[in-house]
């Protein structure tokens, strides 16, 4: 009679060696996955990207508030007459320093101390349209132009001392400049029907000078295509 096959079973110890050799290379190569450079470069790029997007989207909302309440104080300097003119501008005068502290303060806080240029498409809008603002009621009030280190001026002490101020750039207040010779238009065109007709003639010179001033600097501006379509506007509004 045949004898039955004998079945070994392995012994425990070495089943337990395998597998704590094959546990302690698996938590090494994990180990080493966690710890690659190039994962963990790319990490921080995409955290840094992350955070710049979610501050890009603040600084969008607040540049948009920014330019609606803008265009309050414009629409208050509008409201211009010949018996009402202090009580308009001291009016539009709190309305723009509502404006500045608690509109663009927000942006000040966003952009304070970091690279902001980046983020300059962002919040251009609204800073041009606090320019147009600013200036229309500096020359109602004053008959001046309000220049770009007035209206950082005004902002400075917005910011942290202990950090880089956020400051309004060049680009950015001549585009404001040139949206402002189209509300000047606007308010000489009521000063006629209201016979301030010297008042009227005041704010064409004062567009004429604008103009003339500009036709100088566009050339050089790197943001040509906004800047052209804002001097055609700006010929425009001159004729009217």
């Amino acid at each position: 009679m045949a004898s039955k096959p004998q079945h070994h079973r392995p012994l425990a110890g070495k089943t337990q060696t395998k597998r704590q050799r094959t546990t302690s290379t698996n938590s090494t190569a994990a180990a080493n996955i966690d710890s690659n450079p190039m994962k963990d470069a790319f990490s921080k790029y995409a955290n840094y990207l992350n955070d710049l997007n979610d501050k890009r989207e603040r600084v969008v909302k607040a540049s948009r508030d920014v330019t609606m309440n803008s265009k309050k104080v414009i629409f208050q300097v509008h409201r211009i007459g010949k018996h009402n003119k202090e009580e308009v501008l001291e009016k539009a005068e709190k309305d723009l320093a509502v404006v500045r502290d608690q509109y663009i303060s927000r942006l000040v806080k966003e952009l304070q101390g970091t690279d902001f240029w980046k983020l300059r498409r962002a919040y251009s809008p609204g800073v041009q349209e606090y320019i147009e603002a600013a200036t229309l009621f500096n020359f109602c009030k004053t008959g001046t132009l309000l220049n770009l280190d007035g209206v950082n001026a005004a902002i400075r002490p917005l910011s942290d001392p202990s950090m880089e101020p956020l400051q309004i750039n060049m680009l950015d207040y001549i585009l404001g400049l040139a949206d402002l010779t189209g509300e000047l238009m606007r308010l000489a065109i009521g000063r006629i029907s209201d016979g301030e007709v010297e008042f009227a003639n005041k704010i064409c010179k004062f567009v004429r000078e604008i103009y003339r001033e500009m036709t100088i600097l566009a050339p050089e501006i790197d943001d040509s295509s906004d800047m052209k379509s804002k001097m055609d506007t700006m010929l425009q509004s001159l004729k009217k």
